[in-house]
């Protein structure tokens, strides 16, 4: 079954746009557009989801992700 990861986004008072995934606690990430924030935090959820996998702290259930906007 895949894992769906929610992207929430939001624009700050100084322009950058902030994206976390809402279901990884400190997945966030920044970016001057949308876009770049969106892939910056798919990038650094991906790294996360790598790192628990190789030291055994996540089911195989994270081997088949998506994602979504919230």
């Amino acid at each position: 079954m895949p894992v769906e990861f929610t992207i929430e986004l939001e624009l700050e008072t100084d322009g950058r746009w902030i994206a976390e995934v809402v279901e990884l606690p400190g997945v966030l990430a920044y970016g001057s557009t949308e876009d770049e924030a969106i892939a910056r935090v798919q990038a650094l959820a991906l790294r996360v989801v790598a790192d628990r996998l190789e030291h055994d702290e996540a089911g195989h259930d994270l081997l088949n992700i998506t994602f979504a906007a919230a």
